[in-house]
């Protein structure tokens, strides 16, 4: 087992990892729409979404994997409502490769975050 740490995402703001690597497989943690530096993207569910999707990238590639290799993802939306837009930016992202996925509406996600979004991916 090794823990993942890279500046290409947010720093872990508790005492968890960015990610885990089991074998050949990464499982992450959720990520919401902060920046590498800490700040957070303020904009709505599509902008928070991109920054989501560019900090797992990011994790992803510090490993040596990347988006293609994702099998399965988890997605907490504050607002269901928002389902539709953060679908196209996630279609985006992943293009033609379409992995697992479980989507869920929350009550309340860190820092007030509109996504979070957490994968299993193959190194």
């Amino acid at each position: 087992m090794k823990f993942i740490s890279t500046d290409q995402a947010p720093a872990a703001i508790g005492p968890y990892s960015q990610a885990i690597v089991v074998n050949d497989m990464i499982f992450t943690s959720g990520q919401i729409a902060l920046r590498p530096e800490g700040s957070m993207e303020e904009g709505d569910v599509e902008a928070q979404t991109r920054q989501v999707l560019t900090n797992l990238k990011g994790v992803l590639e510090s490993e040596g994997s990347t988006l293609s290799k994702v099998i399965k993802t988890t997605v907490f939306l504050a607002h269901m409502e928002d389902f539709a837009k953060m679908n196209g930016v996630y279609a985006e992202f992943f293009g033609e490769h379409k992995p697992a996925r479980s989507t869920v509406a929350v009550k309340t996600l860190p820092k007030n975050a509109l996504v979070e979004i957490e994968c299993i991916a193959l190194k």
